[in-house]
C-alpha cells in the first residue's frame, strides 16, 4: 500500500514538473512575440519620422528576436524592410544582400505575398541602375506572387513601377497600359500615393506623345490627390511635370512658375534627405572621441589643480580646440555631401540639356525639310498666277479690266512675299530678313491696300476710312512690300473681326528731323475687341483671342507675330488698345525718309528685251524642261514676247537626250519632275557638256539648296515666281556671252 502511494506521488510530481516546464516555455515564447512586435512598432515610428538609421537599428533587434523565436515569416519580412531602408540610404550592396536573404527565407516558407514585395523592391533597384530587362523580370515575378484576390492591392505599385521602366525605354503604349491597370487597382483599394503617381506618370506619357492637353488633365488630377494627402514627393514631381507641359505648349510664364515651385520644394526635400543619411554613426563617433578626450583632460586638470593655474588654462583651451575641430569636421562633412549632391544634380541637368539640344536640332532639321517642301508646293501655282497676270496686262486688256488685273498683280506680289515670310518666320525672329528699300508713294500704297481689301470689308458691311495728314509728304524711301504686308495683316484683322461697322486708317507725323520722319499709323475698328488677359499674348506665334474666336473667324495666328517681327526689322514699334465689345486700335511707328517724287514715265519695254532683240535670235535655241503644263505655257509666252523660240520637254531623261543631239544656247531646268530630278539631269549633262548654260528654274527655297545647285553644275538660279526684269537680265547676260563666244 505504501508502495502504491509512493508511485502515485511520483506520477503527480512528474506531471506537475512537465506542466511547469510547458508553462515556462509558453511564457518565454509569448515574451519573445511581444518584444518582437514592440521593436517592429518602434521601427515603423522611426520610418514615419524619416529616421532610417534608428529604424534599421530596431529592425536588427527585431531580427534577433525573430531568429530566437524561430519565426521565419517575420524574419523574411524584417530582411525585406531592412533592405528597403538600406536602398533608401543608398547602401545598395547591403540592400541587395538583405533582400537576397529575405527571398531565400520566403521561398522556403512559401510566403508568396512577402516574396512578391521583395521582388518588387529588387526591380526598383535594378531599374534605377538602368538594368531594365532584369528589372522587368523581377516585376513579372512579383505579379505572379500577387495572383490571389487578397493580394490584388499590391499589383498597383508593381504596375506603376513597370510603367516607369517602359517610359524610360520610350515604349509608350506599354507604359500607358500598365498605368491604366495601376489606376484601376489604386482607386479600388484607396491607394492615394500610387494613384497620384500613376496620373503624373500618365501625363509624362502624353507629353512624349505631344498630346499636351491630355497631359495637363492627368498631371492636375495627380497633383490634386497629392495635395489632399500631403504627398510631398508626388507634389514635387507634379510641379516639374506641369512645367514641362506648359513649356511644350509655349506658355513660358506658367512653365517658369511651376519650375520655381519645383525647385523650392526640392530644396526643402533635399534638406530632409541630407538628415536621413547615416551621419549619426560618424557624428556619434566623433563626439564620442571628443567626450573621451574631454574626460581625460578633465582628470588631468583635477590632478594638476594643486600645481598651477596654467594647467587649468591649458586644459580649457584643449577642450575648446577639440570641440571646435569636431564641429569643423562635421561642418566640412556636411558641406562635402551637399556639394556632391549639387554636382550630381548639375550633371543630371547637363545631360537633360544635351538631350534637349539634340531633340531641338532634329526638330529644326525636320522643320527645314518641311518648309522646303511647302515652299515648293505653294510657289509653283503662284508662278502661274503672277505669270498669267503679267501676260494679261501686256496684251492690251479692256479699260475696265485693268484695275482688276492690277489688284490681282498686287495680291500676287503680296502673296509671294507673305508665303516667304510665313515659311521663314524663324528668319524674322532671328532678324535675318533682308530689306529692299526703294522710292514709293506711301499714300498710293495705302490706297492700293485698301482697294485690294475693300471687297472683304463690303462682305462684312464694313466701311474703311483713310485719314492721311494733309501736310505730310507722300513719297518716301523704304521697303514698300514689307510695309504693305504690315498694313494688309492689320487691316485684314480689323475687317475679320468687325461686322456692320467702320475701320479708320490714320497716318500722321509723330516727329520730323529734316527729311527723316517718324510716322504714326493707327488702325482702329469698332469690332469685337480683345480681353485684357489676351492682349499680352497677341503678338506671339499661333496666338488668338480664344478657341471660340479661332473656330468662328479662322486664321493661323501668325499674322501679328509676323507684323511685330517686320516692324522690329524696320526699326519701329507696335502697341495696341482694346476693350471687349468696343473695338481695337493698333498703333505702329516707322522711321521713313522723305524723297522728292520722280516724274512718272510711260511704261516701255525693258531695256533687257531691247538688248535681247539686238542679238541674232534665229540662231538662238532654248530648251525648257518643265512638267507643269501651265508653267510650260507661261514660260513659252514670256520667251516668245522676247522674240525667242524654245523647245519644251517634260522630264529629265528627255532633256539629257535632247542636249546630246542638239546644240542649245540655254537650258531652263525645273527641279522637281517625274523620273529623274532636274539636279540629276544636270549632273548627267555635265558629264559630256560642261560649257552649256543651264539655269535652275525652280520654286524651292534657294538658301536651303544653293550648295546642291552648285555641286550639280547649274550656272545660275531663277526663282519661281520670278520678277520679269530679273529673268530678262539673266537671260540676256547668258545669251550675249554665248553669242560673243561663237562669233
Amino acid at each position: 500500500m505504501s508502495q502504491i502511494k509512493y508511485i502515485i506521488l511520483f506520477f503527480y510530481t512528474v506531471v506537475a514538473y512537465t506542466a511547469h516546464g510547458q508553462t515556462t516555455s509558453n511564457l518565454n515564447q509569448r515574451d519573445l512575440e511581444i518584444s518582437l512586435q514592440e521593436k517592429l512598432k518602434q521601427a515603423e515610428l522611426f520610418i514615419d519620422r524619416d529616421n532610417y538609421p534608428n529604424a534599421i537599428q530596431n529592425l536588427n533587434e527585431a531580427l534577433k528576436l525573430a531568429q530566437t523565436a524561430d519565426d521565419k515569416k517575420s524574419e523574411g519580412v524584417i530582411y525585406t524592410k531592412i533592405g528597403k531602408l538600406q536602398y533608401l540610404l543608398k547602401e545598395y550592396d547591403k540592400a541587395i544582400s538583405s533582400l537576397n536573404k529575405a527571398v531565400n527565407i520566403q521561398r522556403e516558407n512559401d510566403d508568396r505575398i512577402n516574396l512578391g514585395l521583395t521582388y518588387n523592391i529588387r526591380g526598383v533597384i535594378l531599374s534605377n541602375q538602368k538594368e531594365y530587362k532584369n528589372a522587368l523580370n523581377f516585376f513579372s515575378e512579383a505579379l505572379l506572387n500577387f495572383d490571389e484576390p487578397s493580394s490584388e492591392k499590391y499589383q498597383a505599385e508593381v504596375n506603376l513601377n513597370e510603367a516607369r521602366v517602359y517610359l524610360d525605354l520610350n515604349q509608350l503604349d506599354n507604359a500607358k497600359t500598365k498605368l491604366e491597370r495601376a489606376i484601376v487597382i489604386a482607386k479600388k483599394h484607396d491607394l492615394n500615393r500610387v494613384l497620384s503617381s500613376s496620373y503624373i506618370q500618365n501625363a509624362k506619357v502624353y507629353i512624349a506623345k505631344k498630346e499636351y492637353n491630355l497631359a495637363l488633365d492627368q498631371v492636375q488630377e495627380g497633383l490634386n490627390i497629392a495635395l489632399e494627402n500631403d504627398l510631398m514627393y508626388n507634389i514635387n514631381d507634379a510641379y516639374l511635370t506641369l512645367s514641362h507641359v506648359y513649356q511644350s505648349k509655349n506658355q513660358f510664364k506658367s512653365a517658369h512658375l511651376y519650375l520655381n515651385k519645383h525647385l523650392q520644394l526640392s530644396d526643402s526635400l533635399n534638406k530632409v534627405q541630407l538628415e536621413k543619411l547615416p551621419l549619426n554613426t560618424r557624428t556619434n563617433n566623433m563626439y564620442g572621441l571628443a567626450d573621451n578626450s574631454n574626460q581625460q583632460l578633465e582628470n588631468q586638470a583635477t590632478e594638476a589643480d594643486a600645481d598651477s593655474n596654467l594647467a587649468r588654462i591649458t586644459t580649457i583651451l584643449s577642450i575648446s580646440l577639440i570641440t571646435i575641430l569636431s564641429l569643423l569636421t562635421l561642418s566640412l562633412y556636411k558641406n562635402n555631401n551637399i556639394r556632391l549632391r549639387t554636382n550630381n544634380m548639375l550633371q543630371i541637368k547637363n545631360d537633360e540639356l544635351i538631350v534637349a539640344k539634340e531633340k531641338a536640332e532634329l526638330a529644326s532639321k525636320t522643320k527645314a525639310n518641311f518648309l522646303s517642301t511647302v515652299t515648293h508646293e505653294l510657289r509653283t501655282p503662284l508662278y502661274a498666277v503672277t505669270g498669267l497676270t503679267n501676260l494679261l496686262l501686256d496684251e492690251s486688256p479692256k479699260e475696265n479690266q485693268i484695275p482688276h488685273l492690277k489688284s490681282l498683280k498686287f495680291s500676287g506680289d503680296y502673296l509671294l512675299t507673305f508665303i516667304n515670310d510665313i515659311l521663314q518666320i524663324n528668319k524674322i525672329e532671328a532678324n535675318k530678313v533682308e530689306l529692299d528699300p526703294e522710292d514709293f508713294n506711301l499714300k498710293i500704297k495705302i490706297e492700293n491696300v485698301v482697294a485690294a481689301l475693300n471687297n472683304s470689308a463690303k462682305d462684312n458691311n464694313t466701311q474703311i476710312h483713310l485719314d492721311y495728314q494733309e501736310d505730310l509728304p507722300e513719297t518716301f524711301i523704304g521697303d514698300q512690300l514689307k510695309i504693305s504686308q504690315i498694313l494688309i495683316n492689320l487691316i485684314g484683322n480689323a475687317i475679320k473681326f468687325t461686322k456692320d461697322g467702320d475701320i479708320w486708317i490714320r497716318v500722321k507725323s509723330k516727329s520730323v528731323d529734316q527729311n527723316n520722319y517718324r510716322l504714326l499709323f493707327e488702325i482702329e475698328d469698332n469690332g469685337i475687341g480683345i480681353s485684357k488677359e489676351k492682349q499680352e499674348q497677341m503678338f506671339e506665334s499661333f496666338s488668338q483671342g480664344s478657341i471660340q474666336i479661332n473656330r468662328k473667324y479662322g486664321g493661323t495666328g501668325l499674322g501679328l507675330s509676323i507684323v511685330k517681327g517686320l516692324i522690329k526689322i524696320l526699326k519701329g514699334d507696335i502697341y495696341l488698345e482694346s476693350q471687349l465689345g468696343q473695338g481695337t486700335t493698333f498703333f505702329f511707328e516707322l522711321p521713313l525718309t522723305h524723297v522728292v517724287a520722280k516724274k512718272k514715265e510711260l511704261p516701255k519695254e525693258s531695256k533687257h528685251i531691247e538688248n535681247i532683240k539686238t542679238l541674232d535670235l534665229e540662231n538662238i535655241k532654248i530648251l525648257v524642261v518643265e512638267d507643269n503644263k501651265i508653267n510650260q505655257m507661261i514660260t513659252k509666252k514670256i520667251l516668245t514676247k522676247m522674240g525667242l523660240n524654245c523647245e519644251i520637254v517634260d522630264n529629265g531623261e528627255d532633256a539629257v537626250e535632247k542636249v546630246k543631239n542638239t546644240e542649245y544656247n540655254v537650258v531652263l531646268m525645273d527641279i522637281h519632275m517625274p523620273g529623274i530630278s532636274g539636279l540629276e539631269a544636270t549632273k548627267r549633262i555635265r558629264v559630256f557638256n560642261k560649257e552649256l548654260t543651264i539655269f535652275a528654274l525652280t520654286a524651292v527655297t534657294l538658301e536651303d539648296k544653293m550648295q546642291e545647285f552648285d555641286e550639280a553644275g547649274f550656272d545660275d538660279i531663277i526663282s519661281k515666281p520670278f520678277k520679269q526684269e530679273t529673268f530678262e537680265k539673266k537671260l540676256f547676260t547668258a545669251l550675249s556671252g554665248k553669242t560673243e563666244a561663237t562669233t
